[in-house]
């Protein structure tokens, strides 16, 4: 499978570069250019966003990984949740971001991590089994992260208001699959249950570990 990386966010007058994984070609760099609102937050590589309008989680709901309909609103409420869209497939951005959480997520004291919410949204449902996604997450350390697939019109268009970019994966003539997304994690507040910080794939474990107990309390980091 061939990679390609998509996608550019404007942050107030600055530009900042967002990843997207997937296979060649058929993807389209002016779909991945979305507005994102910083309220002055920390925008070296790596660190986290602060949206200055942040929005509310998306009226979601999808299979998890045992098989039963699990309703992201409901599920998550008033708890700190970390959101990625992408694919089990996916050669390396996915699997990178995803045991970075991982691993900075067992550096949490129990209760927080209890508290914490991670939720993968599958880009290509047409192979993410609830099998295979929970075969996948517990590869990459995350045994207790919720898994999720469904119908893909339903997962672009939760994206969408997020600023997510998540095109329908192409089957290519040489038999590849084209499986264009971005590569963002959004953190929801625990306040609120809105989308106040942004995380790209320069985000190291080290990063996260370091934020992820200030996300839990609602803070910026």
């Amino acid at each position: 499978m061939r990679t390609t990386y998509l996608g550019a966010a404007l942050v107030t007058a600055a530009a900042l570069t967002l990843t997207a994984c997937g296979g060649s070609g058929g993807g389209d760099g002016d779909k991945a250019e979305q507005a994102a609102e910083v309220s002055g937050g920390n925008t070296k590589p790596g660190h986290a966003i602060v949206l200055d309008r942040p929005k509310a989680k998306p009226d979601l709901v999808l299979t998890d990984t045992d098989g039963k309909k699990y309703d992201l609103v409901k599920e998550t409420k008033g708890r700190p949740t970390l959101v990625y869209f992408g694919y089990t497939y996916c050669p390396d951005v996915c699997s990178l971001v995803m045991s970075n959480i991982g691993i900075a997520e067992k550096k949490l004291p129990k209760a927080e991590r209890d508290k914490l919410q991670v939720v993968f949204v599958t880009t290509d449902p047409a192979r993410d089994t609830p099998k295979r996604m929970r075969s996948w997450l517990d590869g990459q350390g995350g045994k207790d992260f919720v898994g999720l697939t469904g119908d893909f019109d339903t997962i672009q268009a939760a994206a969408r208001p997020l600023g997510i970019l998540v095109e329908k994966p192409k089957k290519e003539k040489d038999g590849s699959i084209t499986v264009n997304h971005g590569a963002e994690v959004v953190g929801f507040s625990p306040k609120d249950d809105k989308n106040h910080w942004i995380y790209t794939t320069e985000t190291t474990a080290d990063q996260y570990a370091k934020d992820l107990p200030k996300l839990v309390k609602g803070q910026n980091p």
